[in-house]
């Protein structure tokens, strides 16, 4: 990308029009660099650094003359980092970057041309977006762990040993080995760790990037562990090898990478998008294609793709340079995590009666998307981050609506930030508000925005109350006739004619609303709107107790049992069922049904259930017998048939429904060699149940 071809929202780069511009850019890089390695603390996100640094390159290329002693080009970690303690018997490199499918041809020429013949395999997995480690084993025990560094040594960092999940202290065998790969946090663990550092007063992490080089390399004696992940993506090993090469010049890199999965070290092969083995550049494209689709949902943070030249032959022939090998090539994605302003925030009531924050950024673009707001989720989350006015913020998309404000590039404050207002009443009422908690609630609750509650319950996937628009609610509200979700069974046919102006119009709502008493639990809990569930929760929990008085009943230690509910949610949802409990007594007086109908143990005709025992993941778009079901519809569906909704594919589920871009999910069933139907062959399986 040329060095002029920014938005006006990024960060001001240096213009590299003469030596002076080019030095500043050095000096820029380098600063950028030496807070990245160092803390996690850079001004500049992935995507304005990578520039930064093809802008030099591209300098340097035309005046090399010009080219400074401490050019951060060609060196790992740009060449700041100093030596470190821990000597790497292997140089850990770096690998050089590319950015479209013109550079991956390349790239594959190049190869191609120095192997003197087409690869014998290609290997493609995700890019992690963490930390460089490697592990030392002896005799399968792990003895001592240490950072990329600089390539040639790191920093050691053997208190971490036993902390970092994925990483085991044993391995299953005996072995003398050396064993590679990223710490990482998940998305879960980010979240965790920044509630964890909350507690402690101490300052948030901007990333999960950030977070686990600052966590890592964080010395002993700190009263707190932030949870950590592993995945490895190396092994070296001179152990038992005829005349003594190395384990890597007798196995492919898919071996290498099954042999650690056997020691039982999580790797690569175990992210969600998984890794592939191929023959062709058109494959690779496919994968990378794959990967980028389903990046943002991923619960762990990627770059880009890895590719590499599988068989060792190639590898050794195709040799490397001092700071990469040249049978490997780093697949960078568009930045799905950008840095930009923060202008202002603005508050608004949600159905539920918690007060939503909006945050109104400098427009940015994210992955071929211009981002304007973000969402810093609510009160007590803009305390923990600390979020001024003013500040550069870190802004990450997630494939949501609007996107999430991950925190500030606290670093570079310049003094004029300043702090963002709180609302002291409901904005939406002007009522006082409940402060109790980080989530910060209007004291009417649902009833100060009742209409967005009622537009909820009666939509398709709920109460299914077809006709009951936003007009006709809105008029219900105006008067009188609604004062909760309730209320909509005791509604009359001359309340229903007087808003729709039309008699044969509140008839079929009317009709609509009987046929809505005789649903079951799952769908009137979801219609509740209780926060902490959803459609599939709401589905659980009736399951496991049948009936609401049940679930009324229950306490905090029976709630968990319910897959997906911690002590956390757990203790929302009964704070919630007892704020409901007048709306629930309202419902049983009109002669809603209150209980969720036995499991079917056979089919129609009396033969054994089609999905018994069977865990079922849909993915894609629904087409042919199944066109226009949401995903909501086709799991109920699974439900009927006798088998479990699933929502990630693992080696547990039994079958995936497969439709229109269907996506990793997919790719993911087709390695675990999993059954994948087409929507049309789902609709065979489950025909009774239509």
């Amino acid at each position: 990308m040329k060095a002029d071809s920014m938005t006006v929202t990024e960060l001001p780069l240096p213009a590299l029009a003469d030596r002076s511009g080019y030095l500043a850019a050095v000096g820029q890089a380098r600063s950028a660099a030496l807070a990245y390695y160092k803390d996690g603390t850079s001004a500049l996100d992935d995507t304005q650094f990578d520039r930064l640094m093809h802008a030099i390159a591209a300098y340097e290329l035309l005046h090399p003359d010009h080219r400074a002693e401490d050019s951060p080009t060609g060196r790992v970690a740009a060449g700041v980092l100093e030596e470190g303690e821990v000597p790497h018997a292997v140089p850990m490199l770096s690998l050089d970057d590319i950015f479209d499918l013109d550079a991956l041809d390349g790239w594959w020429a190049r190869l191609t041309k120095r192997l003197g013949h087409v690869p014998l395999g290609l290997h493609g997995s995700p890019k992690l977006d963490g930390l460089a480690v490697c592990g030392e084993y002896v005799h399968g025990r792990l003895v001592r762990l240490s950072t990329r560094g600089h390539g040639w040594s790191g920093k050691d960092v053997s208190h971490a040993i036993g902390t970092i999940d994925g990483l085991p202290t044993e391995l299953s065998a005996p072995v003398t080995v050396e064993v590679r790969g990223e710490v990482v946090l998940t998305a879960a663990q980010f979240e965790e760790a920044n509630r964890i550092r909350a507690e402690h007063g101490k300052d948030l992490f901007s990333t999960a990037r950030n977070a686990a080089a600052g966590s890592l390399q964080a010395t002993t004696g700190r009263s707190y562990q932030v949870p950590l992940s592993f995945f490895g993506y190396g092994l070296l090993s001179q152990e038992e090898s005829p005349g003594g090469t190395d384990i890597r010049e007798r196995m492919t890199h898919t071996q290498l990478l099954d042999t650690l999965r056997t020691l039982g070290v999580r790797t690569v092969q175990d992210t969600p998008v998984g890794t592939v083995t191929v023959t062709t550049l058109e494959e690779v494209r496919g994968y990378i294609d794959a990967v980028a689709r389903s990046r943002a949902s991923l619960p762990v943070g990627i770059d880009g793709i890895v590719i590499k030249a599988d068989h060792p032959l190639d590898q050794r022939t195709a040799g490397e340079s001092s700071r990469s090998p040249r049978w490997a090539v780093a697949y960078k994605l568009p930045s799905i995590e950008r840095t930009t302003r923060l202008r202002a925030v603005t508050w608004a009531t949600g159905r539920t009666g918690l007060l939503a924050p909006l945050a109104e950024l400098e427009p940015v673009d994210i992955d071929g998307v211009t981002v304007t707001y973000a969402t810093p989720h609510n009160a007590g989350q803009i305390s923990r981050l600390g979020l001024m006015l003013g500040d550069l913020v870190t802004v990450r998309r997630n494939g949501d609506v609007i996107p999430g404000l991950v925190g500030p590039v606290v670093s570079v404050r310049a003094g004029a930030e300043t702090p963002i207002p709180l609302p002291q009443v409901c904005p939406t009422c002007s009522g006082p508000i409940d402060q109790g908690t980080g989530h910060w609630r209007c004291v009417k609750g649902r009833a100060c925005t009742l209409a967005p509650s009622v537009q909820y319950a009666v939509g398709r996937e709920q109460l299914d109350i077809e006709g009951m628009g936003p007009k006709i609610v809105e008029q219900l509200l105006a008067a009188g006739a609604l004062a909760d979700v309730a209320d909509l069974f005791r509604l009359t046919e001359a309340q229903l004619t007087a808003v729709s102006n039309s008699a044969k119009t509140a008839a079929k709502i009317l009709a609509r609303i009987e046929a809505a008493k005789q649903l079951p639990l799952n769908r009137v809990l979801c219609a509740l709107g209780v926060r902490g569930t959803g459609r599939s929760m709401s589905r659980r929990i009736a399951r496991r107790f049948v009936t609401m008085a049940a679930l009324q009943a229950a306490d905090a230690r029976a709630l968990q049992q319910v897959e997906g509910i911690g002590p956390e949610k757990s203790a929302l949802v009964l704070t919630e069922l007892a704020e409901l409990a007048p709306v629930i007594a309202k419902l049983a007086a009109s002669g809603v049904t209150l209980t969720e109908p036995a499991e079917e143990t056979s089919s129609p005709g009396g033969g054994p259930l089609p999905l018994a025992s069977k865990t079922v993941v849909a993915t894609g778009t629904m087409t042919g017998a199944l066109a226009g079901w949401s995903r909501a519809a086709v799991n109920a569906l699974i439900v009927r048939a006798g088998g479990t909704a699933g929502s990630s594919v693992s080696s547990s589920t039994t079958l995936v429904v497969a439709g229109d871009k269907a996506g990793s999910k997919k790719a993911q069933a087709e390695k675990l060699k999993i059954t994948v139907l087409s929507p049309d062959e789902f609709a065979d399986l489950v025909k009774p149940f239509l």
